[in-house]
């Protein structure tokens, strides 16, 4: 019963031979438990199937006979708590050096591009790293950003709790920029309150492109079965079309492609 394809035939064998040899994940590890935040449209509860994201990760870990259960709470305590091992997988998670020291990582199957936003009347322009210096930023707390910018120390940041509560803050010049995923920032401020996307604007150069991955934490027992479980099934999703059917549905492109 090892994969078919060539390509994949020795991790597929690999896969099958681990199920075989450990019982309590064919039993008691079968439901996955995920964590996260609302981050439309990838990740929230109230959109069909969950989000694009939860979406895309429940059906290839399907395809691997594994069930997920995504919860909701704030973005530091889901990756903490995937890091103690509370919860067994990161849904959507970008890739940091920091990061890494704590979790594994999947291959990357949706790419982000995360883009200064700044006041419509605001002259300011984004090229890179440098001109941030002395700016109050707004960012989330528990996000990542991207290692140049989380490397970088010529601005100050100003954590809060979500996107929404720094654009507000924005516009009261209470910080002086913030930033985030430009799909999932139009999103939000469309859904909370479309007037606000009237006094904003986006940086034409992205702060940081990047991709949404999958991570366990490295001390879970089935760290490498969960991560090898969901690439395997995450091409067996490419292959047959349903991925590409999934961001239809949501009305998004093929972008992780």
């Amino acid at each position: 019963m090892c994969f078919p394809s060539l390509h994949r035939r020795s991790l597929g064998c690999l896969l099958f031979s681990l199920l075989l040899l450990n019982p309590a994940i064919q039993a008691e590890n079968r439901l996955l438990i995920g964590a996260g935040d609302p981050w439309p449209p990838y990740v929230d509860p109230d959109l069909p199937n969950q989000g694009v994201a939860v979406e895309i990760v429940t059906a290839a870990l399907a395809t691997q006979g594994l069930d997920l259960e995504w919860q909701n709470m704030p973005w530091a305590n889901a990756m903490y708590g995937v890091r103690d091992v509370e919860y067994d997988v990161l849904v959507g998670a970008w890739y940091t050096e920091e990061r890494s020291e704590f979790l594994r990582y999947s291959e990357p199957y949706i790419d982000n591009d995360v883009r200064i936003i700044m006041r419509a009347d605001d002259a300011f322009e984004f090229r890179d790293v440098s001109d941030l210096a002395g700016k109050r930023i707004g960012t989330v707390l528990g996000y990542g950003y991207g290692d140049d910018f989380n490397r970088a120390d010529n601005y100050i940041p100003e954590p809060a709790v979500n996107l929404v509560t720094n654009v507000r803050r924005l516009l009261r010049y209470s910080i002086d920029l913030t930033l985030e995923d430009e799909l999932v920032a139009r999103y939000l401020l469309n859904e909370i309150d479309p007037e606000l996307l009237e006094d904003i604007r986006f940086s034409e150069v992205p702060v940081m492109s990047n991709s949404l991955h999958l991570a366990v934490g490295r001390a879970h027992p089935d760290a490498d079965f969960i991560i090898d479980s969901f690439n395997v099934g995450l091409q067996a999703i490419r292959d047959s079309g349903e991925f590409d059917a999934i961001l239809a549905a949501h009305d998004l492109d093929g972008s992780g492609q």
